[in-house]
């Protein structure tokens, strides 16, 4: 079995997992990377603190999580100094993010100068989405000129849970459809076709489609324009507030579904029309997948809130009841793998995601090696 270390570069952090096939050997995050307080200096301080601290004996390759590959990138690759030059070329499209794995890689690749490096990106998955469900309604010379469509992300996690939910329900990822939703501070829904992305809810950045922790997803772009021309705000200021201030921070104060959930059970109404509106907008995704998919075999919930909220479940699912759709009240306060009753039209499903085994895997992939 072949040994991978998985890399996560933020800006300011660093998460990282060595496996030995699919065994976990090591794991760990280093935290406030150049901060006052923080634990090292800079990110080539964080990474040879990682490398001196495990074992990297056999090492066959490292695997770097890159947000944002724009239309180029459709797989794991294999990363030279061409790829990296590509990369570089993608930060418009992800000033946050992309800068912060490219500075990983570049570490990471004078540290470890003889293991091969892979760029696994998020957005890869999503490249099966048709030209109908990546092309919004804009002049195509603009379109083209900016690369503006539909991009997506949580690619690795989709793409985990969907070929992790067929296996649960004993049938063949190819030839299966689910709707998975990733519910964490970050959050999209994706339409999985035979084990191919024909839709998702995030575009050509993560900021639209569900609501999220700090994120507004969906609104209406004359939004923008109000704030701008009539209420005078810069555009700065206006991306800031739809990014960071936004979703259930900017609704109920807080970004913590625990914290909404406590407030709502405390008879906070902002809470509670947080929640309603965040457990919507859910609902809203999956009647349009089931459009877009025509037959829907499973439904799937994963990551932090998708996982561990019984009642973001219940809520986000309710009067789907005609559809096929049921959950059964224990099997979701259990959080069993499988929450609908026995016999249900629409399997529903808890998928715990693992992205950093993805990574790992699709790094094995791109370099032809044995798991």
């Amino acid at each position: 079995m072949s040994r991978v270390l998985v890399l996560n570069s933020g800006s300011s952090s660093v998460k990282y997992r060595l496996f030995d096939g699919t065994e976990t050997v090591a794991k760990g995050l280093v935290e406030r990377i150049g901060e006052s307080g923080g634990e090292v200096a800079d990110h080539r301080a964080a990474l040879q603190g990682i490398m001196d601290e495990i074992d990297l004996t056999g090492l066959a390759a490292a695997g770097h999580r890159v947000v944002h590959g724009g239309a180029e990138f459709t797989g794991p690759t294999v990363i030279t100094d061409e790829v990296v030059a590509r990369v570089e070329a993608l930060v418009p499209l992800a000033p946050l993010h992309n800068p912060a794995a490219l500075t990983g890689i570049e570490v990471a690749r004078k540290l470890l100068p003889d293991v091969p490096q892979v760029a696994v990106f998020d957005t890869a998955f999503h490249a099966t989405i048709p030209p109908e469900g990546v092309t919004w309604a804009i002049s195509r010379e603009l379109a083209e000129r900016w690369q503006i469509r539909r991009y997506g992300f949580h690619g690795t996690s989709h793409a985990y849970v969907s070929r992790r939910t067929a296996q649960v329900l004993g049938r063949d990822p190819a030839q299966t459809n689910v709707i998975t939703l990733h519910l964490g501070n970050g959050a999209s829904a994706c339409a999985v076709e035979g084990g191919r992305s024909v839709a998702t809810s995030m575009g050509m950045s993560p900021l639209p489609g569900l609501v999220m922790g700090t994120r507004s997803g969906d609104i209406d772009p004359t939004v923008i324009f109000h704030l701008h021309r009539v209420a005078g705000l810069p555009l700065d200021e206006i991306e800031t507030s739809l990014t960071r201030h936004g979703g259930l921070q900017g609704m109920a104060g807080v970004n913590d579904l625990r914290a909404v959930l406590d407030l709502r059970a405390a008879g906070d109404p902002d809470a509670t029309l947080a929640f309603d509106v965040y457990c919507r907008r859910i609902r809203e995704y999956v009647g349009s997948y089931l459009a877009v998919l025509g037959r829907v075999d499973a439904i799937a919930f994963t990551a932090g809130v998708g996982e561990n909220s019984a009642a973001v479940r219940a809520a986000s699912l309710s009067g789907l009841e005609p559809l096929g759709i049921v959950i059964d009240p224990e099997r979701n306060e259990r959080r069993d793998e499988v929450i609908s009753p026995p016999g249900a039209r629409i399997p529903v499903c808890v998928i715990p995601t693992d992205e950093e085994l993805e990574i790992a895997d699709q790094s094995r992939t791109a370099l032809s090696l044995d798991r």
